[in-house]
């Protein structure tokens, strides 16, 4: 299939890109490079031998991503293009608003005029808000704590409403936990411009010597070492359950909503101590207040990608880290 895929050079979407070529997939992204770089486009060339296409776009674009539509005519979507920082989301709650929200909308549109009808969505846990209880299912209450999170939820909402009042039109609404690691070829990671906002980038540069500490936002929640409690996923594992969500699609003309985690939780310190034993490096902690909007403990029951995707995470912890050294590494060294 050709599929476009918005936000393709960041750090899901190239993932994304990699394993949509490696299963014979044709590629064109779409991205304003506001937090990537189009050398990542020649990155994944070179670990799959085909480069994807690049338009240099903005979402917010409206006539120019109708444009690129109509001129390419993919047969699906792979959507990853949005405002992801909790706290950015907390000072800039309306910018968050404008351009995730907005942003798809214009997707949306592209997609119906020129008539694509599989959509294949980027969502987050962060619509669970505090979970009652976990492992969390998809079923669990929603109840968004951050702006970005709202974002989320409403994406879904509108896509919800779309796939019910338009014949043919499936989509699949992924609800990630904690995207972690890099490819292992260390060609392609997580690399924002500033300062990350994910716990993994951040203790990887603070373990390269680039940064002096780590924030731990809060050591007094009620977890087993009082530090924030997250399910981190393999980023490469993460990216195969779209690829097998967009054959989902195809296969069974549906809708999808399935959560994307390993099912196991792992403290801040937890991850700083794996971090440590992958990469021989010491981080330097610095306990924080808490963080507005975080939660204390969140993982998920990945049940439902198994029955229907046949999908589960294989890679551990300390492939992540591994994974991650490697390309903090290779950054550092560049």
């Amino acid at each position: 299939m050709k599929v476009l895929v918005t936000g393709g050079t960041g750090y899901i979407g190239s993932h994304a890109c990699v394993d949509l070529i490696e299963a014979g997939h044709q590629v064109l992204v779409v991205d304003n490079l506001s937090n990537s770089r189009s050398e990542v486009a020649d990155s994944i060339g070179r670990i799959v031998g085909t480069r994807p296409g690049l338009e240099v776009a903005d979402i917010l674009d409206a006539r120019r991503i109708a444009g690129i539509f109509r001129q390419w005519r993919p047969d699906a979507v792979m959507h990853f293009a949005a405002l992801k920082s909790v706290a950015g989301s907390c000072r800039e709650p309306l910018r968050y608003f404008q351009n995730n929200i907005t942003g798809t909308i214009n997707v949306l549109a592209a997609m119906q005029e020129s008539g694509v009808r599989n959509f294949v969505f980027s969502s987050s846990a962060t619509v669970y808000g505090d979970p009652d209880a976990c492992p969390v299912r998809e079923d669990a209450p929603l109840r968004v704590k951050n702006p970005y999170g709202r974002t989320k939820l409403v994406m879904e909402q509108m896509i919800e409403d779309v796939a019910a009042h338009t014949p043919d039109f499936h989509a699949a609404i992924l609800r990630y936990f904690n995207p972690a690691g890099a490819h292992p070829s260390g060609l392609i990671g997580e690399n924002p411009r500033g300062e990350p906002d994910n716990l993994m980038p951040y203790v990887a540069q603070v373990a390269s010597g680039a940064r002096p500490a780590l924030n731990v936002f809060g050591n007094d929640y009620p977890t087993h070492d009082g530090t924030g409690v997250r399910d981190y996923i393999h980023v490469v594992d993460l990216v195969r359950a779209h690829t097998l969500a967009l054959e989902y699609l195809v296969r069974e003309r549906r809708q999808l909503k399935v959560n994307l985690g390993t099912g196991v939780g792992y403290s801040v310190l937890d991850v700083v101590a794996a971090f440590e034993r992958a990469s021989g490096a010491t981080v330097p902690l610095r306990i924080c207040p808490r963080r507005e909007g975080d939660s204390a403990e969140c993982f998920a029951d990945p049940g439902a990608a198994l029955a229907l995707l046949d999908w589960r995470a294989d890679r551990s912890l300390n492939d992540m880290c591994v994974d991650a050294w490697r390309w903090q590494s290779r950054c550092a060294g560049s």
